[in-house]
């Protein structure tokens, strides 16, 4: 007895979900204001930092490394986690994707290096402390300035990236998003 012959079935191919395009202007809005500001927010670090470190008034420098940490909980950690968050749900709801467009890994990765900066390397409460106390040692302000100097750079990198969104593909990415 012969066997029917089974033709095999073809899983319906699975499209990627892409947010609406209202979601995805919406999100888009979102994270282009939280990026823009957490990169206006740390210039105003550079700033503040720079005033501590030049001037001889030890109470302007205390007030300036209190503001500091003010602004990093009020803004900087706000404002990186809404753009880290938004930047995830447009690379996984768009056609660009996170693994297919160099530029967008390389924005994820520049923002990542900026949070772990910002909580490894710039110390405003113990600089605070430590005017508090007595005298810092210029090199200590100058150490803090460049850490905050590093990361606007590093967003000033990401807003470029944006800006002229660079054709080189990732390998990993080519054919799905």
């Amino acid at each position: 007895m012969a066997t029917p012959t089974t033709t095999p079935t073809r899983s319906p191919e699975r499209r990627p979900r892409r947010l609406p395009p209202g979601v995805r202007k919406a999100v888009l809005s979102v994270h282009v204001i939280a990026s823009v500001a957490l990169l206006g927010e740390v210039w105003v670090l550079v700033v503040l930092n720079t005033a501590a470190a030049t001037t001889d008034d030890a109470g302007l420098a205390l007030s300036a490394y209190r503001l500091m940490s003010v602004l990093v909980f009020a803004g900087g950690i706000p404002l990186s986690t809404t753009a880290l968050v938004t930047g995830l749900i447009l690379a996984f709801g768009t056609a660009w994707g996170l693994l297919r467009h160099a530029w967008v890994f390389a924005k994820l990765v520049l923002l990542v290096a900026v949070v772990l900066i910002g909580m490894f390397l710039f110390t405003p409460e113990r600089m605070a402390a430590e005017a508090a106390a007595g005298p810092l040692a210029d090199a200590e302000q100058w150490v803090q300035t460049a850490v905050v100097a590093t990361q606007a750079v590093l967003l000033v990198v990401a807003t470029a990236l944006s800006v002229y969104k660079p054709r080189r593909t990732l390998q990993a990415g080519r054919g799905r998003s």
